[in-house]
């Protein structure tokens, strides 16, 4: 990375009212650039890890969405609404509230895979266009189904009458279409009342920043943020190339595993790297000559 030319993830702390598109301006603004996106929307009523991309590290953005994720929810029984969370119409069902005990056994109940269909408030993309965009224009569409996966969910009594819900998911999953369904199974309906996301991938709280931190620091400290992009990638496999190898590979050749006494199976992500560090993602895929790692996206420029 250099001064005219910033490269780099930044984990932003989102704060409430902002769309994600709003802190990729911000960012653009404080690092100078126009090259800036986003790894994963969040909603403008929730808080949280976003992990922002710099520079060439952008080209990464569509391998980075597919990481599993952490939050921590709170939602309210009794009441529905058409997005979902209390930004929408509430409405109140009139049905008699559960134990704490019931409560909590159904959000236990949600764990494991299952299909979700995502809500029309949000960004998911038919026909090119984002499903939030139909409904502001009062259109439906059909959307299919999608399958996710819940690891890890638990409930909690919390203050005011709500609840707390901590999860830990697969990439794509809508919590408020959980806490959703948790009304549904409870026969009294539920609206997610706040959402924080507290980890995406291997990136958490613990490393993000706020915007008003940001605001505060002059270009050189604000750069030194930046983390590098093999962090992104440090949950695969880094396969170090030999000279005449890394040249093939940055060439966009497929590096046969015999030849270089790797076994990974087909379908493996890795990360390429040469004396001089990372620069490409390579899948692993089978050829008529054998099993071999076809670099598919190059992050250095030579």
């Amino acid at each position: 990375m250099n001064n005219e030319s910033p490269c780099g993830i930044l984990v932003v702390d989102k704060p409430t009212g902002m769309t994600s598109h709003d802190v990729v301006n911000r960012v653009r603004r404080l690092y100078g650039t126009r090259q800036v996106g986003h790894t994963g929307t969040l909603d403008p009523l929730a808080t949280g890890v976003l992990p922002v991309l710099c520079g060439r590290a952008v080209k990464a953005s569509e391998y980075l969405t597919a990481h599993d994720k952490a939050y921590e929810a709170r939602f309210r029984l009794g009441v529905v609404s058409d997005s979902g969370d209390v930004t929408g119409q509430l409405t109140e069902t009139g049905a008699p509230l559960p134990t704490a005990d019931a409560v909590l056994a159904a959000a236990a109940s949600m764990r494991g895979r299952q299909l979700q269909t995502p809500p029309m408030t949000s960004a998911v993309k038919i026909g090119g266009k984002k499903l939030l965009d139909y409904a502001r224009a009062g259109q439906t569409v059909e959307v299919p189904p999608r399958e996710i996966e819940i690891y890890e969910i638990a409930a909690s009594p919390a203050a005011d009458g709500e609840y707390a819900l901590s999860l830990r998911v697969s990439k794509g999953t809508y919590v408020r279409t959980v806490i959703e369904e948790i009304g549904a199974r409870l026969g009294c309906g539920a609206v997610m009342t706040a959402l924080r996301r507290t980890e995406s991938g291997c990136f958490s709280l613990a490393g993000s920043h706020t915007l008003e931190e940001l605001e505060g620091l002059d270009a050189d400290a604000r750069a030194a943020l930046l983390l590098p992009l093999e962090e992104a990638f440090g949950d695969l496999a880094c396969v170090t190339l030999a000279p005449f190898f890394a040249r093939l590979a940055k060439s966009g050749c497929e590096i046969y595993q015999k030849k270089i006494g790797t076994a990974f199976a087909a379908g493996t992500r890795v990360a390429l790297a040469d004396a001089d560090g990372f620069f490409a993602l390579g899948e692993v895929r089978d050829y008529a000559d054998g099993s071999a790692i076809k670099p598919i996206k190059q992050f250095r420029l030579e």
